[in-house]
């Protein structure tokens, strides 16, 4: 997922902005974590780090200090929902590589449904949170189960507990999983099955180098 990101996108895509975002909090806090007990090691990794302004150095600085801005509701619980869908599809493909899939997820309306669509607005993405977290070349998510399953597809079955606002909204959700080998090509760049020929990057890593060459 972090390779993706990082490696694929636009330098200035706000997707690659915010992984770089999040990497840089987790470092600030884990160094501060360990400070105290590790005050060497910990004073310079922190003026090592290349987007500090102030070189006053871990311990002038003060201690943690995390933004209530990343305590999002929905969030974790969305973030939990795909990771358990994302198992399931693993495990039902175990040993094998997870981008030479592509997977549909079928949940009923409701909120299972709803924090997946945060995660994918698309019906059908390659470049999606939801699809990230999947590891797979393609996601499609849906509310009811197509009318036609291919006879190579894999179809497994299994259900999510949310709980909201410490537990005050649960909710038991089942979902699908259809998983089935892909059709496209390996893009040569992003090294997704997403390409129409595998001499030839996807639309996605098209589009990301024609920005390059115009800047």
């Amino acid at each position: 997922l972090l390779s993706c990101r990082l490696y694929c996108e636009e330098a200035k895509d706000p997707k690659r902005r915010s992984c770089q975002t999040v990497l840089a909090e987790a470092l600030d806090i884990i160094v501060r974590s360990f400070a105290p007990i590790l005050p060497h090691l910990a004073e310079e990794v922190f003026q090592y780090i290349p987007y500090k302004k102030d070189s006053e150095g871990v311990f002038r600085t003060g201690w943690i200090n995390a933004s209530s801005a990343w305590k999002k509701p929905g969030t974790e619980e969305a973030i939990e929902g795909a990771c358990a869908i994302r198992d399931s599809f693993l495990g039902s493909i175990s040993g094998k590589n997870a981008l030479e899939y592509e997977v549909t997820i079928v949940i009923e309306p409701g909120l299972l449904f709803e924090l997946m669509e945060a995660l994918q607005a698309e019906e059908t993405s390659s470049v999606s949170q939801l699809n990230e977290i999947m590891m797979a070349s393609q996601t499609t998510l849906l509310s009811e189960l197509p009318k036609e399953t291919p006879a190579d597809a894999n179809i497994i079955k299994g259900t999510f507990l949310i709980n909201l606002e410490g537990g005050d909204i649960c909710e038991q959700s089942s979902y699908k999983v259809i998983a089935r080998p892909v059709a496209k090509a390996k893009c040569p760049r992003c090294r997704r099955y997403t390409s129409e020929s595998s001499s030839t990057p996807c639309p996605r890593c098209l589009k990301v180098l024609a920005g390059k060459g115009s800047t």
